[in-house]
């Protein structure tokens, strides 16, 4: 095996630092989460998140201490940690960049808006900023296409960008400016956020609204046209429920994010 691994701007990072976060409280944790599940080695996906919310990447002590606890190899714990990418083996910034380039987004914008990025950071994909900051990345479907092009910062969603409100985000995060996504919490860094996917949650969950009006427009449309689902009658024989009376999320209580295209509505989505 390699003594050590390159980042993608050719400076060498150590397979292992000898400096690892990895301590008793942390393998305290890992065993809580195995605990949580039936068959503990189902918890090996959010131990791996807790050992990036210390560590700041996945290292071989990392490696080390899941396989103890969960009692297997290192290189099974490494297949799962190489498979994923949102495990990571280079260190990741204080906030993680991600840019849609998947089909719609890329047409709508994404692949403008990521290399925007490119130049003004002065990294490429999967590179961190000389100051620590920002990793950059571009990634796949964020199942979030009717605010085309998204981009998120630590998992976090920001709908309808353009090259310019992507440049003063990362500006924003970089300066130390507090950054709100317009359907989530308060950004926090990149190790805090993959405590939360460890397991351990923040108590911030709730923060900002659950859905936006271009994600609720077709339940909209259906309750004001009073549509029901198809196949005639429930379970119990009787008529099926008009849809203003089945509980879930009203658009008018989702305010959400308008659009900052079309003259700020959403009427692009909905045709």
């Amino acid at each position: 095996m390699a003594n050590d691994h390159a980042t993608a701007t050719n400076v060498p990072v150590p397979y292992s630092t000898g400096d690892s976060n990895i301590t008793e409280t942390t393998i305290a944790e890992m065993r809580e989460l195995a605990a949580r599940y039936p068959v503990g080695r189902s918890a090996l996906l959010p131990m791996l998140h807790l050992v990036q919310s210390v560590e700041g990447r996945v290292t071989p002590e990392g490696i080390e201490a899941c396989a103890d606890v969960l009692g297997l190899t290192g290189a099974e714990v490494s297949a799962v940690a190489t498979f994923y990418t949102m495990y990571k083996r280079r260190p990741v910034g204080e906030y993680h960049v991600g840019v849609c380039t998947n089909t719609l987004c890329a047409v709508m914008g994404g692949d403008l808006i990521f290399e925007r990025l490119k130049s003004h950071l002065d990294v490429g994909n999967d590179e961190t900023t000389e100051d620590g900051k920002i990793t950059l990345e571009h990634i796949e479907c964020n199942a979030a296409c009717d605010y085309a092009p998204v981009m998120t910062v630590n998992w976090e969603f920001f709908d309808d960008m353009t090259p310019e409100s992507a440049t003063q985000l990362v500006d924003d995060l970089r300066e130390g400016t507090e950054v709100k996504s317009p359907r989530g919490a308060t950004i926090c860094s990149w190790r805090e956020a993959e405590r939360v996917l460890a397991g351990f949650p923040d108590g911030r969950a709730d923060e900002g609204p659950t859905g936006g009006k271009a994600s609720l427009a077709g339940l909209r449309l259906a309750r004001e046209r009073n549509w029901t689902a198809p196949n005639g009658s429930s379970s119990n024989g009787s008529a099926p429920a008009p849809l203003d009376a089945v509980p879930g999320p009203r658009p008018e209580d989702q305010p959400g994010k308008e659009s900052q295209a079309v003259n700020g509505d959403d009427s692009r989505k909905e045709n």
